[in-house]
């Protein structure tokens, strides 16, 4: 249970050092359970519904704050401290506990989804076009609207869209991206400026298919944080097989 009394459901599996898968958009833990199993072998593995998906409750209102809160609750659950896996905007809630000062010993940052040349207010904008599609029960076209805007292709879009886990989700799409990557969230600063002020080991990855944006924000956050260090997978875009991405995991996570 976190903080402000919300159930936060989680797994847990396998046995060693804990460490925290903390999950992208829409996606919940049983999306990231098969890089958990291949995990398991070397760590114990929690994996979490983050605030108001799965099993998980949603107590309004909403801030990252609570978000950060949430994982804490998870690093307590697993001993006091952990290391921390976040992928796409989840690796932008695990920059924004890192920050907090949480109990986390290693974070990996997995192409955290910042383009200096996207236009403030035109997110703010397709946040207000959510909100009324929401209000209206439209949580199928929002999930199509946010997979389009970030360029995914049609087949997986009709796929997605259909995915009655991923369309009970719809909902948190206006905390993730939105909330967890906004300007006002780091204070007016780039991911870059707050990474200076984390000091914890970190690894930042990226996909040489990923786009170039993509990976010029890795190696961005890899050179200000004091202890970083940048891996690009190649042949690797967004999203990498479990048995690709474990074994580095693994590496930066055992030395």
């Amino acid at each position: 249970m976190s903080q402000d009394g919300t159930t936060i459901a989680y797994d847990r599996s396998g046995a060693g050092a804990p460490v925290v898968i903390v999950s992208a958009a829409l996606q919940g833990r049983a999306s990231y359970q098969p890089l958990a199993e291949t995990l398991a072998a070397r760590f114990t593995v929690f994996t979490y519904d983050r605030r108001g998906r799965g099993d998980s409750g949603d107590t309004a209102p909403y801030s990252v704050e609570r978000e950060v809160e949430d994982l804490a609750a998870i690093i307590a659950a697993a001993g006091g401290s952990a290391s921390v896996y976040g992928h796409s905007s989840g690796a932008g809630l695990v920059l924004h506990a890192a920050e907090f000062g949480l109990p986390i010993d290693k974070i990996v940052l997995h192409e955290l989804p910042f383009d200096p040349d996207e236009d403030e207010g035109a997110a703010r904008e397709e946040a207000d076009r959510y909100r009324l599609l929401l209000a209206e029960g439209r949580r199928g076209d929002v999930v199509e609207l946010f997979l389009a805007s970030a360029g995914m292709p049609p087949e997986i879009i009709a796929e997605v869209r259909n995915d009655p886990a991923m369309v009970a989700n719809a909902p948190t799409l206006l905390y993730d991206p939105f909330e967890v990557m906004s300007a006002d969230s780091r204070g007016g600063r780039t991911p870059a400026e707050q990474s200076a002020a984390v000091t914890n080991p970190a690894l930042v990855l990226a996909g040489t298919e990923s786009p170039p944006w993509m990976v010029n924000t890795a190696r961005e956050l890899a050179e200000a944080l004091p202890q970083g260090q940048l891996h690009v997978m190649a042949r690797q875009g967004h999203v990498v097989p479990p048995e690709l991405l474990s074994p580095v995991l693994t590496k930066f996570l055992t030395t």
